[in-house]
C-alpha cells in the first residue's frame, strides 16, 4: 500500500483551485463586457448638438438621434402668430399637449424651450413615415405645416395634429437642453435627474 503524501496533495489542490479560478476570471471579464453597448449602439444613442445660429428664420436642419430623424426648425414671427391664432387651435386634435409626447418644459403653445426653434422627432405617430416641411402651406392649409404624403396626416410647426387625420397624437418633442444661446444639445436634459 502507498502512503499518502498529504503536503503535496495540499500543493496540487490548491495550484488547480488557483489555476481554475484564473481561467474562471478570464473567460468572465469578457463575457461580462459582452453586456456593454457596443461603440455602434453608444455612439447612436449619444446626444447630437446643433448650432441654431446658423439657421435662417423659416428654415429648417435635419439631423439623426438614436437612428431617427430630428427636425430642428427656426420659426419666424409669422408662424410664431399663427402657433396662437384661435382659427388654427379649433382644427387641432390636442392644442394644449395633453397627451404626453413631449417634456415637461416643451409642454406649452410653442412646445420648445424657445419659441422661436422647434425640436421635434421626424416621425409620424401613425405609421413612422416622414412627413414634409410645406413653408408656404398648401392648398388645404394657407399657412406652413408638416405633411405626411403617405396618409395624409397634418402638423402646426409646433408638431401639433390637426384634426380628422390619420396620426393620433401630436409628434414627439425629444429631451434636449441648450448649452448656451447658440447650441442645443438633443438627447440629453440635464434638468431632469
Amino acid at each position: 500500500m502507498t502512503e499518502i503524501n498529504e503536503p503535496r496533495r495540499r500543493f496540487l489542490i490548491a495550484a488547480t483551485s488557483v489555476t481554475a479560478g484564473v481561467g474562471l476570471i478570464g473567460v468572465g471579464i469578457p463575457f461580462v463586457g459582452s453586456w456593454n453597448p457596443s461603440a455602434k449602439a453608444e455612439a447612436g444613442g449619444a446626444p447630437v448638438r446643433v448650432d441654431v445660429s446658423r439657421i435662417e428664420p423659416g428654415a429648417m436642419v435635419t439631423v439623426e438621434w438614436r437612428g431617427k430623424p430630428v427636425w430642428v426648425l427656426r420659426r419666424t414671427r409669422q408662424n410664431l402668430e399663427t402657433l396662437r391664432q384661435p382659427s388654427l387651435l379649433q382644427e387641432l386634435r390636442d392644442p394644449d399637449s395633453e397627451i404626453n409626447q413631449q417634456p415637461e418644459y416643451a409642454r406649452n403653445h410653442y412646445r420648445s424651450i424657445r419659441e422661436d426653434i422647434l425640436v421635434a422627432m421626424a416621425v409620424c405617430t401613425h405609421l413612422g413615415c416622414i412627413p414634409g416641411y410645406y413653408p408656404q402651406g398648401r392648398d388645404d392649409v394657407e399657412h406652413a405645416l408638416y405633411y405626411c404624403p403617405c396618409h395624409g396626416s397634418k402638423f402646426d410647426l409646433a408638431g401639433r395634429v390637426f384634426k380628422n387625420v390619420p396620426a393620433p397624437t401630436n409628434l414627439v418633442i425629444p429631451p434636449h437642453q441648450y448649452l448656451d444661446t447658440d447650441v442645443v444639445e438633443i438627447g440629453k436634459d440635464d434638468s431632469v435627474a
